[in-house]
């Protein structure tokens, strides 16, 4: 839960707290002392783009795996016939 502030600190100090939003403040606005509203970050959750660099980075210090026993183990355990 973010910063109480007063319907009137919002309205007139919307360009700070703008900018405090965007930096990832998150604002509780009142109106007669009653919360009734949130001021916060969009997105601020997961990202939906990993870049490939990162990606490669990640998997470069996986465990290896070969590749060979890894099919045998599949065709062991799946049944081939279906």
């Amino acid at each position: 839960m973010g910063r109480t502030i007063a319907q009137r600190e919002l309205r007139n100090d919307n360009a700070r707290i703008i900018e405090a939003v965007a930096s990832g403040e998150s604002f509780v606005v009142t109106r007669n002392g009653v919360p009734v509203a949130e001021v916060r970050p969009v997105g601020g959750g997961r990202r939906r783009f990993v870049p490939k660099a990162e990606l490669v980075a990640l998997a470069s210090v996986g465990p290896h795996v070969d590749l060979e026993q890894f099919r045998a183990d599949l065709d062991r355990t799946i049944d081939q016939s279906l």
